[in-house]
């Protein structure tokens, strides 16, 4: 292979591969904003805190090349359990492993389920008081929820792989919210109690898998009139000169889908501050104001920098550290 198409080629992969999730901006800005949905007896907490949940919205992207199992946690292949996956797939994961075995669901993605794991968790540590805890959860669990609303994480053509639509996936979650963001209209109202958990995540999967027709047809539609010279643009990032899609293609397919990235986006934000509202109601309305002032204690630091570490040698053994 020559020198030009070898490069060529591998910066192809790079735009296909380099964004698996809604991307560092998008997480982070879903769970800052949903800091100020909450009501205030747990904003001025959340609030203290805000720098940690924003940074921390990223922590499971992190572990995906780290942990094993923390992958499928992110998404589910609706497509593989055929056209009437939300009839045939029950909603409980004790009556959904009884059916399918633990092994298939891993297989193909549990990002429904594990958000209500994820919920009982946080509900149990409001309970407890755990600041720590407290905090890890609600930055993690703002991450499930907001990749649960993305429309390629509900389908196994998560990339468009099986479409010669190879790079949507960092497309659609990743360019057009960093490029476009800014202008994005993300004010969603107060947060609201969520009665029936279950039902909300499945409601908010089925929502996202709704958008496919239009993510993935638009987007064949644009390519087959946008001269193929303007399609892509290199740009600097760090020291390296990365291949992506360019600004007039990004804008038009963004223009095509009429805002239905920042609409999925702002419905994150809100989703995140309700799930964090309904784990504190649930766990008895704590007062938080006394857990203003808490500070990490040293063992607590140690994990977080020990679990840093250990993501950065591909070596994580045990992520949800308890005291």
């Amino acid at each position: 292979m020559k020198k030009k198409k070898l490069l060529s080629y591998l910066l192809t992969i790079f735009i296909s591969t380099s964004a698996f999730s809604w991307g560092f901006w998008a997480h982070q800005r879903i769970n800052r904003l949903a800091v100020f949905t909450l009501p205030p007896e747990m904003t001025g907490f959340y609030k203290e805190n805000i720098v940690f949940i924003t940074e921390h919205a990223t922590d499971p992207d992190d572990r995906r090349t780290a942990v094993k199992d923390e992958a499928p946690k992110h998404y589910i292949d609706l497509d593989i359990y055929g056209p009437n996956a939300f009839e045939v797939l029950p909603k409980k994961w004790k009556d959904a492993v009884e059916k399918y075995t633990e092994d298939t669901l891993q297989a193909y993605g549990i990002v429904p389920w594990h958000i209500n794991y994820m919920r009982i968790q946080l509900t149990k540590a409001f309970k407890e008081k755990n600041v720590y805890r407290i905090l890890r959860l609600s930055a993690e669990i703002g991450h499930y929820i907001a990749d649960s609303h993305v429309p390629l994480h509900t389908t196994e053509n998560y990339n468009g792989q099986k479409t010669n639509q190879h790079g949507i996936h960092g497309f659609w979650e990743s360019r057009i919210p960093e490029m476009l963001g800014e202008n994005f209209d993300l004010f969603t109202g107060k947060a609201e109690y969520i009665s029936n958990p279950t039902d909300y995540v499945w409601e908010t999967i089925k929502q996202s898998h709704a958008c496919l027709d239009s993510v993935f047809g638009f987007e064949k539609n644009l390519n087959a009139t946008f001269p193929e010279d303007r399609k892509y643009s290199f740009e600097n990032r760090g020291n390296a000169v990365t291949k992506v899609y360019s600004k007039d293609y990004t804008k038009k397919y963004a223009d095509m889908l009429s805002n239905q990235v920042d609409r999925r986006m702002r419905k994150s934000i809100g989703s995140v501050g309700n799930f964090w509202y309904t784990c504190w109601v649930d766990a008895g309305q704590p007062d938080l104001s006394s857990l203003l002032k808490y500070k990490f204690s040293e063992e607590e630091i140690k994990n977080i920098e020990q679990e840093k570490e250990e993501i950065k040698k591909g070596q994580v053994k045990f992520v949800d550290r308890e005291k």
